[in-house]
Order: structure tokens, then sequence, then C-alpha cells
């Protein structure tokens, strides 16, 4: 969801104004998603390299995070979608880990959409994570480590239970994965827009599944 930064200093506002726009994206492509046929939506909303930022920036990033937790939650489970998190998010501070914890419990039996959040994920944190656990499996003998193959390796992953991504969009022209479901996004379609993401919304969304539509997936097959 990149150009919360940019929308903010094309109009001189201080930067947390962009990310708060951002969160109004957020709302709007949300509600429009399971109207487009939309099943799993991920949304990158704080990766582990986010840290770097300035102090300020992140206490603001993470405040607008309980901020949105705690006033669309109920919407969210009205509208039937199941808010569900990926990454090293258990250790972010203790409140915040409680109010996700009771987040996904309230949206668990939720079948309309499922709204995954990626909070504090790397790509390269989830693939490590992944060989730990296979490793363990191996040293605890559950495991031949000749048996290790590409499902073995994508069941340990923290998107398990969800399908590989058909879409992968980049907003504000961006064409780099940015350490982004690096595994998952193997035949993913890529699709990137000049649009900033505060100024996303349920059209363009439309706009990137019509895209989508006309691309022709082989899967290296031909």
């Amino acid at each position: 969801m990149d150009g919360n930064g940019r929308w903010a200093k094309q109009r001189r506002l201080p930067r947390i104004a962009g990310h708060r726009a951002g969160v109004e994206a957020v709302r709007r492509v949300v509600e429009a998603a399971p109207g487009l046929g939309i099943e799993v939506l991920t949304l990158y909303a704080f990766s582990s390299e986010n840290w770097k930022r300035p102090a300020d920036e992140v206490s603001d990033l993470m405040g607008l995070l309980r901020h949105y937790v705690r006033s669309e939650v109920k919407d969210l489970h009205r509208n039937g979608v199941r808010l569900e998190f990926i990454g090293n998010w258990r250790a972010l501070q203790p409140d915040l880990v409680a109010l996700l914890e009771d987040a996904r419990a309230l949206t668990a039996g939720n079948d309309r959409l499922t709204l995954v959040m990626a909070l504090n994920y790397g790509g390269h944190d989830e693939l490590a994570r992944a060989a730990r656990a296979l490793a363990a499996d191996v040293a605890a003998g559950r495991l031949e480590a000749s048996s290790i193959d590409a499902s073995a390796v994508a069941a340990r992953l923290d998107t398990a239970e969800w399908p590989a991504p058909d879409v992968v969009l980049r907003t504000s022209g961006e064409m780099r994965l940015s350490n982004f479901l690096l595994w998952q996004s193997a035949y993913a379609e890529f699709v990137v827009t000049e649009t900033l993401w505060p100024d996303f919304d349920a059209a363009a969304l439309a706009s990137v599944l019509a895209e989508f539509a006309t691309r022709e997936r082989r899967f290296g097959g031909r």
C-alpha cells in the first residue's frame, strides 16, 4: 500500500496525514472486495523493515493500527469479514497483541472475505521461520529430511491455510516486491498502478481485476 508519504507531501501535510488517508482507502477496498469476487485480501500493513523508520512515525503507525482494529472490528464482523494476521505480530506490544487476538476470535467464523494483515512481516523472516520448523521436525524424528519438498515448506508458512495469491498489486508505480510473500508469489500476476494508495478505491480495484482478466496464466506449463 504505497504512496501515503507522497500523497501527504503533495498536499504539504505531515506523513501521518497520508497514513490516515491510507486507512480510509483500506476501508473502501475491504468494503468493495467481496462484491468483486475476492475471497482473500492480504494487506502489507507493517514490514519487519519498517522499524527503521523514525520512532515517531512508527509510533503513529502503531496508533493507527490500534484505532483501525478498535473502530472497524464490529463492522468487519457484521459484514462477514474474517480478520487474520501474518508475520511476527505476536512480538508487538502486549496490549496490541491482545487487541489483535480478540479481533481474530470475534471474526473467526466469518467467510464472506478473509482480510489478512501482514504485521511485522518480512518474506525472508517467514522463510527462515519455516526452515527452523522443518529442522525441528527432522531433529525430533517427525520428518525425514529426504521427504522435504515444496509442499512441506508451504505447509509451514504463515499463509499455509490460504491459496497462493493470484494478483500482487503495487500502487504509486513501485516495481519491486519489497520482501512480500516471496514464496507465495512465484506465479502471481503483477499489476502496477500509478495511483497513490490514499486515492485507491473500489473503481481502482475493479480496474486491477479487469487487467488480471486479460492475463494468460501458464504456470510454467507452456
